[in-house]
C-alpha cells in the first residue's frame, strides 16, 4: 500500500520531467506493481493526458507510446503479423486480460523487472527507447544503464525483416515465469535473450552459417548457457534453469528454422 500527498495530471513532457527530478515523486503508469509496495509518494505524476497510448506504424518501424498497455500490443494486428505473433505469445500468460489492460509497456520496460516477458521479447529485436532528455538509444544500452529520473516516452522497433520466436516456462499458466526466452534471426546473426534467470533479461549475439547444422546449434547453445548467470529462488534452481534454457532456446530456433510450434 502507498500514500500520495499530491496528484498531478501533467500537460507536457517538460512538466513531467521537472516533477520527476524529486526522489519523492513518481510516475504512476498503470499502478499495478507500485501499489504492491509501501511508499510515501510526494507527487504522483499522471501521463494520461499526453496522448502516449498509441502504436504507430510506418514503413520503417513501429512506435509504441509508453502508456500503451500490454493488451494493446497483444491484439495489435500490425505488430503480431510482422513478428509472427511474438507479442501476443509473450504476454498471453500475464495474469489475465484485465491486468493486461492496465499494465503499461513503458512501466514494464522502464522498471527492467527480472521477470518481464515483454522486456525479453523486445530485447531480441532491433529496438530503441526514446527518452525525454537522453534522446533515442538502443534498448540493449538502456537495459544496462542504472535507473534515472528521465522519462521513457516511447519504444521504437525497426522493421528489418528478422524472424523471431518466444517461449517461457511457468509452474502454472498465469504464474510469474521460471525462465523466459526470445530468439531472433536475420541473415547470419542470431539474438538470444534469457530472462527471469531470476535476473533481468540478458541478450547474447551469435553469428552462424545461414543454414546452421545441429552441431553449430548445439555449440551455440552450450556457449550461451556457459556465459550466462542463473540464480536460484523458490521457483527453480540454477541447474533447473540451465536445463530449461537449453530446451527453450532450441525450441525457438526450431520454430524460426522450420516453423515448429511448441507449447510455452
Amino acid at each position: 500500500m502507498f500514500t500520495i500527498d499530491k496528484y498531478i495530471v501533467v500537460d507536457s513532457l517538460k512538466q513531467a520531467y521537472e516533477l520527476n527530478q524529486s526522489k519523492r515523486n513518481t510516475i504512476i503508469g498503470g499502478m499495478l506493481w507500485l501499489k504492491m509496495g509501501r511508499k510515501n509518494i510526494g507527487t504522483a505524476i499522471d501521463l494520461t493526458s499526453l496522448n502516449l497510448n498509441k502504436i504507430e506504424e510506418s514503413e520503417e518501424s513501429f512506435k509504441i507510446g509508453c502508456m500503451s498497455t500490454l493488451r494493446d500490443i497483444e491484439v495489435h494486428n500490425g505488430l503480431n503479423s510482422y513478428f509472427n505473433g511474438l507479442f501476443s505469445k509473450s504476454v498471453e500468460h500475464i495474469v489475465g486480460v484485465q491486468m493486461r489492460n492496465m499494465a503499461t509497456v513503458g512501466g514494464s520496460v522502464y522498471s527492467k523487472f527480472g521477470f518481464s516477458d515483454i522486456l525479453t521479447s523486445l530485447l531480441s529485436l532491433n529496438c530503441y527507447v526514446e527518452l525525454y532528455k537522453g534522446g533515442t538509444i538502443t534498448l540493449k544500452e538502456y537495459v544496462e544503464m542504472p535507473l534515472n529520473n528521465d522519462i521513457l516516452v516511447s519504444i521504437i522497433i525497426m522493421k528489418d525483416k528478422r524472424n523471431a520466436s518466444y517461449s517461457s516456462h511457468r509452474i502454472s499458466s498465469t504464474d510469474l515465469p521460471v525462465l523466459t526466452c526470445a530468439v531472433s534471426n536475420i541473415e547470419k546473426q542470431w539474438n538470444i535473450v534469457l530472462g527471469a534467470r531470476p535476473m533481468k533479461a540478458k541478450l547474447t549475439q551469435f553469428t552462424l552459417n545461414e543454414k546452421p547444422n545441429e552441431e553449430n546449434i548445439k555449440s551455440m547453445i552450450s556457449n550461451i548457457i556457459d556465459s550466462t548467470s542463473f540464480g536460484t529462488n523458490y521457483r527453480g534452481s540454477e541447474k533447473y534453469r540451465q536445463i530449461l534454457a537449453d530446451v527453450l532456446i532450441r525450441r525457438n530456433i526450431e520454430e524460426i528454422l522450420h516453423g515448429g510450434k511448441y507449447a510455452s
